[in-house]
């Protein structure tokens, strides 16, 4: 049977570094979830025994939440750019509703990011400062008043409930919705038609450039 040949066009969406740093987050969050949740929430209790014993957690959870939010802060930076709300990523809001359903018509066309992609974003730089700063207070808690202390417990159980929703929120995107997403985060690379279909505005700027890749692809 004679092989076939036929182009594949890439579309190149996350540099390796860009990937490491997103692995980061993603790693140390995961961790600061399970840790704090056995360790604020007694249903949860188990899961210290999972990660070492509940002595080793309540050390080490301090610690990654400074890598975490380390990490996060080099995201921040590498990212900046991408995230700015335009116009259009206003008027991508407003037609949330339609984007939900799948009726992609009146739908403005999305840049690196969509606008829903961003806030997701600044949610969780937002909780992560307050998680920070909350957990200090924590950390070393005789160092601040009584009243900061209690302060600090709502804040940082309220920030870490948030991060966790938007985390969930994050995953069912990525993995069920819009499909390809993961291939991005982990090969660096997307397909043509799936960059022009979820992020056209992205597409037509990379378009022409190094970005775009042509592989040769056997049957």
């Amino acid at each position: 049977m004679a092989v076939r040949e036929r182009r594949r066009v890439l579309v190149r969406r996350y540099s390796l570094f860009e990937r490491v740093v997103h692995w980061a987050v993603a790693i140390t969050f995961v961790y600061l979830m399970l840790s704090g949740l056995a360790l604020f929430w007694p249903p949860f209790f188990w899961f210290a025994h999972v990660l070492g014993g509940p002595a080793l957690v309540r050390i080490v959870h301090p610690y990654v939440g400074i890598a975490f939010i380390v990490a996060l802060l080099v995201m921040l930076g590498i990212w900046a750019k991408d995230m700015v709300l335009d116009r259009l990523d206003i008027e991508w809001l407003k037609a949330v509703p339609r984007y939900a359903t799948g009726q992609e018509e009146g739908v403005p066309e999305s840049g690196r990011f969509n606008a829903g992609q961003k806030l997701l974003f600044y949610t969780q730089i937002v909780a992560g400062i307050l998680l920070l700063l909350s957990g200090i207070v924590l950390w070393f808690p005789m160092q601040f008043t009584a009243g900061l202390r209690q302060a600090s417990f709502i804040i940082h159980d309220l920030m870490a409930i948030i991060a966790i929703g938007a985390l969930i929120v994050h995953i069912y995107m990525g993995l069920f919705y819009i499909r390809g997403s993961l291939q991005g985060m982990v090969e660096g690379v997307v397909s043509r038609a799936w960059a022009r279909a979820h992020h056209g505005r992205w597409y037509r700027q990379v378009e022409g450039t190094s970005a775009v890749i042509t592989e040769e692809a056997h049957d």
